[in-house]
Order: structure tokens, then sequence, then C-alpha cells
């Protein structure tokens, strides 16, 4: 089945929005950097969680950042320090469209990826493939640490001391309208 190509904007839109996965991965793809191309020789790539990309165009140029995550529905990237302040001062992560990214650094622990670009696990540079991370939960001063241990271990485990499930709701129905003769 053959798509036919339109100027106009609105049968544009609507065929990103009815875009199927396939065609949604084919619009996430980025340029590579011209060391990436060399070296690969490839020239553009699907973006993933941990690649580094340079931002070509908007209020962020020139800046390189790790992506943090990969939206398919919207077809937006969110970057790891790109972030907008909200009316009450809180920071925002803003989503940036794969057009305006270039491809830096790869992140190349996923074997298809590896096998697309002839790259063997030994040869993948170190800097390109993250370190595992391991789950760390904050650092408690020592008085809180025990209180929350202290809590943990004090409350029951059986079954017959835990709280009862709230009762189901019953459902509304609409009063019986009587007919008049």
């Amino acid at each position: 089945m053959a798509h036919s190509r339109s100027t106009q904007p609105r049968k544009q839109r609507r065929e990103s929005f009815n875009a199927s996965s396939f065609g949604r991965r084919r619009q996430m793809t980025v340029a590579l950097s011209r060391d990436l191309r060399n070296r690969y020789k490839r020239r553009a790539l699907p973006l993933r969680k941990g690649d580094t990309v340079r931002i070509i165009s908007g209020s962020f140029k020139g800046r390189e950042e790790r992506v943090s995550k990969v939206d398919m529905r919207t077809l937006r990237v969110t970057l790891d320090g790109v972030t907008i302040k909200k009316v009450d001062q809180k920071l925002k992560p803003l989503p940036i469209r794969s057009s305006h990214l270039i491809l830096t650094r790869l992140n190349l622990a996923d074997a298809w990826r590896r096998e697309v670009l002839h790259v063997s696990a030994a040869e993948a540079p170190p800097e390109e493939t993250p370190a595992p991370e391991a789950e760390t939960t904050p650092a408690l001063p020592a008085s809180e640490a025990s209180e929350t241990s202290a809590e943990t271990s004090a409350k029951p485990t059986s079954e017959d001391d835990a709280p009862a499930s709230p009762a189901p709701k019953k459902r509304r129905t609409k009063p019986a309208v009587e007919e008049s003769e």
C-alpha cells in the first residue's frame, strides 16, 4: 500500500498521529555526528535512552546532554539537563523534537544496536557503554535509621492484623419514571 505524500499540513499531521510503531520509530531516528558517521558508516540511528546528543536548534542550542526518556507517542525526547521553570518556580523537563538533535555518543549496551553497527561487545568503547545502575537508598542519619527499622519490625505480619479492604461501592440507579395516562 503506497502512502500519498501531501503538502497539506493537516494531512501531514494526521499521518504522523496515525503512524504505526514502525513509522514512529523511523520518525525518531537522529543523524549521527561526523565522527560517528565515519566510524560506523551509517547516517542515522533511532534514539535510545542513554545516548548523548547535541542540540542544534532552539534556546538550548549547542548543549550536549544524555537522553533520559524517548516518548514514542508524542515523538519527543527528554534530556537530563534541559529544563524550564514553571510559574511556581519548579523545574520541568522540556521535551524536544528529535529533528533538533544530533547523536554524539552511542549507548552500545543493546545487542541489536551492536549487531547493526557491526561492533562486538569487546570492541565497544568503555565510555559508550553505560555502567549498570545500582539502586541506592538515600543515606539517613543514624537516629532516623534506627527509628525506621524499629517501626518496620513492630508492624504486624499476620493476615489477621491487616486492615480489611473497603466495601465495594454501590451503583447508583436512576429512579423509575412513572407513566401517566
